[in-house]
């Protein structure tokens, strides 16, 4: 594998550019915006708010009602944001000299010499048996296309530090392939850039990187921020309901008794 020539002249990191790691960190802000973005009075109320747990959540807790509400919106744009921050690391990685990200062609990341295919998992425990099945099959075959090819299932958030062979019983079947591994994410930023602590250097970079960026945007231009809390918060002037009453009436005046609230 290619060893990285350690660039001194970086502010950020030594492996990637500080133009391609800014450029990353871009990339998220954005994604980041657009899922705050997404988050409307409709889109929070799609699957229907628990108001029953947040009345515990409020009282059990000691949150306001309003910061209840913000930290539920904050918790569905979480769940839009995580895979955003897997193709970060996708980008990152792509950005390293030798390497590229797949674009959508079945594979995260691959040398461009084709002897190495990665598939990228931002956490150890995002698959269920048949997705780590099917990911297995799909990385045996580019091992079995490339035959000189090590194809991995990259752990970026893993439960220890390794690079080991991926075999054992998945779905109820015996897999093994002898060019087949699993990494954590420590290990294969090390594998590509080949410096020990790049992931240490990416982890300490970021806060800078961070502040950096955001020192550069214009933030005039920037797209207002979800709109959920606002709206209902403009329905409680009118209805002089409490914003819990008012999410639970917008939610559920069809039950019994809850057209009185």
């Amino acid at each position: 594998m290619k060893v990285q020539l350690r660039n001194m002249a970086n502010k950020y990191v030594n492996f990637v550019s500080d133009e391609h790691f800014l450029n990353c960190i871009k990339n998220l802000h954005n994604s980041y915006l657009k899922a705050k973005n997404n988050i409307s009075k409709r889109s929070l109320y799609a699957n229907k708010v628990d108001t029953v747990k947040l009345t515990f959540d409020s009282k059990f807790n000691d949150i306001s009602e309003e910061d209840l509400i913000q930290s539920e919106i904050l918790r569905q744009i979480d769940k839009s944001i995580n895979n955003s921050i897997g193709i970060f690391h996708e980008q990152i990685l792509g950005g390293i000299s030798g390497f590229e990200i797949g674009n959508l062609s079945g594979f995260d990341i691959k040398s461009t010499d084709n002897k190495l295919f990665a598939d990228i998992k931002n956490k150890h425990n995002t698959m269920n048996s048949s997705a780590a099945e099917s990911l297995f099959q799909k990385l045996a075959r580019y091992a079995d296309d490339y035959k000189t090819a090590r194809c991995y299932w990259v752990q970026i958030l893993a439960k220890g530090s390794f690079e080991e062979n991926w075999k054992g019983d998945i779905n109820g079947k015996e897999y093994g392939h002898s060019r087949v591994f699993k990494i954590s994410g420590d290990k294969f930023y090390a594998l590509l850039s080949g410096e020990e602590d790049a992931f240490f250097q990416l982890y300490k970079a970021l806060p800078v990187a961070i502040s950096d960026y955001l020192k550069s945007v214009d933030s005039e231009k920037l797209v207002k921020e979800n709109s959920a809390l606002d709206e209902i918060a403009s329905e409680t002037e009118k209805s002089k309901r409490s914003i819990l009453d008012q999410i639970t009436f917008e939610n559920y005046s069809y039950y019994l008794g809850f057209d009185k609230l």
